[in-house]
């Protein structure tokens, strides 16, 4: 069988533990077989992050601005812990908020849902889509250990030298404070690609944040939404049959609750990297969520929503066998391949994106999976499989 050809590379990002093990069996197994890859590599792995003073993270996202597609492996972001693990140089800021900051735009989780897999919530019978904005907040903060008794300000210092302070705290005893930011035009971007994912997807949005509290930060997220919504989508989303819906955080999670599914739930950062593992775990499992960032700008990187398992990976360091699902990254590798086929009008490749993922869910279903999904399955006497056996039964059916 002649392999499928690229014209155009797709940037690799490798990465962490477990799923760096995987993503080496997704490409042996999977992928090479059937297509000339073409990729420009980079390794995100916490020890080269490390050699290169986490220049390669950069590197990677200015490449992904080059070509438009990214793949990315899961990531450590290192803790006290990890840095003596890997004797790192400094403890090295997130590689997805690093990439998240250069290339703006918005992340777009959703579950995969198969059958014999049942959301823990009885009631949700569609996907539940979180739009997560890609910039700012705690991803990209000042942090700081305060010694002892002193007072923290925020001080803006304008083009003219003009200064304007606003109290932080006045200290009586050690403890921490934090800086957080973000900008008008990211925001914008944010709600651009909200309300147009709705309108392509026919499906209505929500927006929360906590503006009760937070009454100028989350307050200027709540009013450039409106004001957009107002001024160029409430028309467009009348026609197509959608509304846009804003509530506050603590009771946008009590409606999830309750709803059956079926919409766009727009977060903050940090607000949709806890719900978008929420939802994906009530759904099943947080191996069967799909994650896209998307710039305004026409830039596009797909990933998985969870972590390097490492947990799997200590097992397998020690010759032990893993059943870790490989689901969300196949379907990773599946997102960038069918992008870069649509960009480059290369219908085989996105033939070939369809049928794998066709094949990934058609294993599951005939009850082939790993313990994860067999421990909450539906399907009658599954058959548990390690985590290799997982993708060579996929690879059988492709």
């Amino acid at each position: 069988m002649e392999k499928i050809k690229m014209t155009t590379p797709i940037v690799e990002m490798d990465g962490d533990e477990m799923t760096r093990i995987l993503w080496k069996m997704i490409k042996d197994h999977l992928l090479e077989p059937f297509i000339e890859l073409n990729t420009e590599y980079y390794d995100l792995g916490l020890e080269h992050r490390n050699e290169t003073d986490d220049q390669v993270t950069v590197d990677s996202a200015n490449a992904t601005k080059k070509y438009k597609v990214a793949v990315k492996c899961a990531t450590i972001t290192p803790n006290a812990a990890r840095m003596d693990e890997y004797d790192l140089k400094e403890m090295w800021k997130s590689p997805n908020g690093t990439i998240r900051a250069i290339l703006d735009g918005t992340v777009f989780r959703a579950p995969i849902v198969v059958k014999g897999i049942e959301p823990c919530v009885k009631n949700w019978k569609k996907p539940i889509t979180i739009a997560r904005h890609a910039y700012g907040d705690v991803y990209k903060n000042t942090e700081m250990k305060i010694p002892g008794p002193g007072k923290v300000e925020l001080v803006y210092t304008a083009g003219d030298g003009t200064e304007t302070r606003e109290l932080v705290h006045e200290y009586t005893a050690p403890g921490v404070a934090q800086g957080m930011h973000n900008l008008n035009p990211s925001i914008a971007s944010f709600a651009r690609s909200c309300f147009n994912y709705a309108l392509d997807t026919k499906q209505d949005l929500w927006f929360a944040t906590k503006d009760t509290i937070s009454k100028k930060y989350d307050h200027t997220f709540k009013d450039i939404f409106q004001e957009i919504y107002d001024a160029e989508y409430a028309d467009k989303f009348k026609a197509a049959g959608i509304v846009y819906f804003y509530t506050l955080i603590d009771d946008a999670v009590a409606r999830v609750m309750k709803s059956e599914g079926g919409y766009i739930w727009a977060c903050k950062n940090y607000d949709g990297d806890v719900m978008s593992d929420m939802v994906s775990s009530a759904f099943g499992s947080l191996a069967m969520m799909t994650s896209v960032l998307v710039s305004p700008d026409g830039y596009y990187e797909y990933e998985a929503a969870h972590g390097t398992v490492q947990r799997h990976y200590y097992k397998h360091l020690q010759g032990e066998e893993t059943s870790t699902n490989s689901v969300a990254t196949i379907f990773a590798w599946t997102g960038a391949l069918r992008k870069r086929g649509e960009l480059d009008a290369n219908q085989p490749l996105m033939d070939f994106a369809d049928k794998l993922e066709k094949a990934t869910i058609t294993t599951i279903e005939s009850g082939e999976m790993t313990k994860d999904l067999a421990l909450i399955t539906t399907l009658e006497n599954p058959t548990v499989l390690n985590s290799e056996d997982f993708i060579k039964a996929i690879a059988k059916r492709l």
